[in-house]
């Protein structure tokens, strides 16, 4: 069984340079799997005993591998202590942008979340915002052994070092990673917000058990991120939010570019914030919507109930055109899919073939630490494998 992600050579660690691809994959496999017993590891890597223990050694003396506390009964009655990472040996920062606030957390190499702290952005000047960042700092705590940090943004970062677009921060062609580690003194990556959620969904989360996935969002825009044969689906179009062009209801109101029934206009806030106002004819909130819709509302209702509808044909869209073993929903407007949940599946089976397996649904609540905790994972990334291949 090969690696979830194998993109380069193991950078980062001190001394840790020169292992060859068979150690590097050992240590991925732990990291992300682990704690695992030696037997369990040589079959995954498709290794012999001996050769496992002659990877492993070098990795347990530099501190990486260490023996797991609980031993496991081996096949000749003895027990056994699995290798495990040495999760606590560094410490990640992952930084979620969003227009006005950052979201901040402090992760151990594994990505388990030991500190959270948020802050508003008192300017979107990126001077600014990378100051907010070193004033929020103290507040997750012992930063001094922080390995690198990740931030995370909704646009495109081609380079993973130079934001070329970032809308909701009208940015264009800045230099972030650099002006980070510049002020900061920490490595620093830089990623589109989505594709730093499914990185931590396949290296941490709940995607490490299939070959393939897609994460759909639904906030002031519509993201999508797909993970197949275990690899990270990605280009330079990150970010740019292709998504939000496809088409899920033919009925549904044009949006800015010209298209209509758009998944932006049906699924994003705005979209069914715009919408509700003009039935109700008054200003009304996205959670507002949901309350009337929950509540009986025959406006709020039909919205919600159409939105829910062009939901599940997208995700049904996605499970037919990928053929991904699971799909997450998440983001701010996540509760359009507990509201509507009746209406998802019935989008879901109007576009999905009865013979085909039954899809997979995740629906994940909100949760802006996760969202930060994304920007840690892509640190982590960073930090253990070359991007450079």
């Amino acid at each position: 069984m090969g690696t979830d992600t194998a993109e380069g050579p193991w950078t980062g660690a001190a001394g840790s340079g020169d292992l060859d691809g068979l150690a590097r994959d050992l240590a991925l496999t732990v990291l992300i799997h682990g704690p695992l017993s030696r037997r369990e590891l040589a079959d995954r890597l498709g290794v012999s005993a001996p050769t496992l223990t002659r990877l492993s050694a070098p990795l347990v003396e530099r501190g990486l591998l260490v023996p797991a506390d609980e031993p496991v009964v081996g096949r000749l009655g003895r027990p056994a202590r699995p290798l495990d990472i040495a999760a606590g040996a560094h410490s990640f920062i992952g930084v979620k942008l969003a227009g006005d606030t950052l979201h901040a957390v402090r992760t151990n190499l594994r990505a388990e979340i030991q500190a959270a702290a948020e802050a508003p952005l008192p300017s979107q000047d990126p001077a600014d915002v990378v100051e907010a960042i070193r004033t929020l700092l103290p507040r997750l705590g012992d930063v001094d052994r922080v390995s690198g940090l990740g931030l995370s943004l909704g646009g495109s970062t081609p380079d993973h070092r130079l934001v070329t677009r970032a809308p909701f921060l009208h940015w264009t062609d800045v230099p972030l990673a650099d002006l980070a580690t510049q002020t900061l003194g920490l490595p620093t990556v830089i990623e589109n917000d989505l594709v730093a959620l499914t990185v931590a969904e396949q290296w941490f989360g709940d995607g490490r058990d299939v070959d393939s996935f897609a994460i759909l969002t639904i906030g002031a825009g519509v993201g999508y991120g797909l993970v197949t044969h275990r690899r990270l689906v990605t280009s330079p179009d990150a970010g740019v939010g292709l998504v939000g062009h496809f088409p899920v209801d033919p009925d549904g109101p044009w949006c800015a570019d010209g298209h209509r029934g758009c998944a932006d206009t049906m699924l994003s806030i705005t979209g069914v914030t715009a919408q509700a106002a003009l039935a109700l004819r008054r200003d009304v909130t996205y959670d507002e919507v949901m309350q009337l819709a929950r509540a009986g509302d025959p406006a709020a209702r039909a919205i919600v109930h159409a939105s829910g509808l062009a939901l599940g044909r997208l995700v049904a869209a996605v499970a037919n055109l990928t053929m991904c073993e699971r799909i997450f929903l998440s983001g701010e407007g996540i509760d359009l899919a507990v509201v509507a949940r009746d209406a998802v599946l019935e989008g879901v089976q109007r576009d999905r073939d009865p013979n085909a397996a039954p899809v997979d649904l995740v629906i994940q609540p909100h949760d802006a630490d996760l969202w930060a905790r994304g920007a840690a994972s892509v640190a982590i990334q960073q930090f253990v494998l070359s991007r450079d291949s």
